[in-house]
């Protein structure tokens, strides 16, 4: 009872951290980077650059464009992740018409693009630690990732950089530059407040329920696990699950463990380097043929 009362509160915080992130982020665009042109990436770029030549309003666009990175996302990383976007990129959308109203902060390009990014990445960095996501790039990123030799990190970067070149030729190349700075920033403060973008690690969960685990690993991030047989001082034989998963899926570990063995002793690491073929995906039938 007393555990359920704690995930119950837990959950409560996640969601009001959640919330926070979206009115920091919301307000990072309206108020700093939107009235002086200068783009953030991914889906929100795309969209404040339609928004800029029609406007239709931003946070029409957002949920709209948003839908089948939603739909990919939620195929790879599970239920909780598409309810917490789905809430979040609601939230965004809400607080993006409600900071229209007001008159932005500064027409100053430099004080814009650095505050702006700032703002923003504290505000996404809030959100992804909470599990949600406003712009499903990433999600995308995490399956092409899978299938090839690319971090999430330089896909994400590849696709804003077409973004920003196609902002060029649109609002200006200065307007594109600035862009980027802000991108830069921007990547720089989530690294603070979630350790970067494409910053894998490793997992290592000790526990009794060790093929469990691993099978819904995989069946919910794709993600293989190595297996290690241990014993325990006082705990006795144990198996030791060693898995390297990206910053965004650790939220969906945690859960899963929690979900499978409420016992189990989980320690997430940081992962300087990756050598090898890792986290591609493979034949699920084949890998828990018996």
């Amino acid at each position: 009872m007393k555990r359920l009362k704690n995930k119950s509160i837990r959950k409560m915080f996640e969601y009001l951290i959640l919330t926070l992130g979206t009115l920091l982020s919301a307000f990072a665009l309206e108020q700093f980077l939107i009235p002086n042109t200068i783009l953030d990436g991914g889906v929100t770029g795309i969209s404040i650059i339609i928004y800029k030549l029609t406007n239709i309003p931003l946070s029409i666009l957002i949920l709209i464009i948003n839908v089948p990175f939603i739909l990919l996302g939620y195929m790879n990383l599970g239920k909780r992740f598409l309810i917490r976007t789905i809430y979040s990129i609601l939230c965004f959308s809400f607080f993006l018409t409600f900071f229209e109203l007001l008159d932005p902060f500064t027409e100053e390009m430099l004080l814009a693009t650095v505050f702006g990014g700032a703002i923003l990445g504290i505000g996404t960095g809030l959100i992804i630690k909470s599990g949600g996501c406003t712009d499903g790039t990433e999600s995308v990123a995490i399956i092409i990732s899978k299938k090839t030799s690319l971090s999430v990190g330089q896909i994400v970067l590849a696709f804003n950089l077409i973004i920003y070149g196609i902002a060029g030729f649109i609002f200006g190349f200065d307007r594109a530059m600035y862009s980027l700075l802000t991108y830069v920033i921007t990547f720089k403060v989530i690294d603070f407040v979630y350790e970067g973008l494409e910053q894998a690690k490793a997992a290592m969960i000790i526990t009794d329920k060790g093929s469990n685990i691993s099978e819904e690993i995989y069946k919910r991030l794709g993600r293989t696990t190595t297996k290690i047989k241990a014993k325990g001082l006082i705990s006795g034989e144990k198996e030791v699950m060693y898995c390297v998963l990206t910053r965004i899926e650790i939220f969906e570990l945690r859960h899963i463990v929690e979900d499978m063995d409420e016992s189990a002793f989980v320690t997430i690491t940081d992962v300087s380097d990756i050598i090898g073929d890792h986290i591609k995906s493979t034949n699920k039938r084949k890998l828990f043929r018996k």
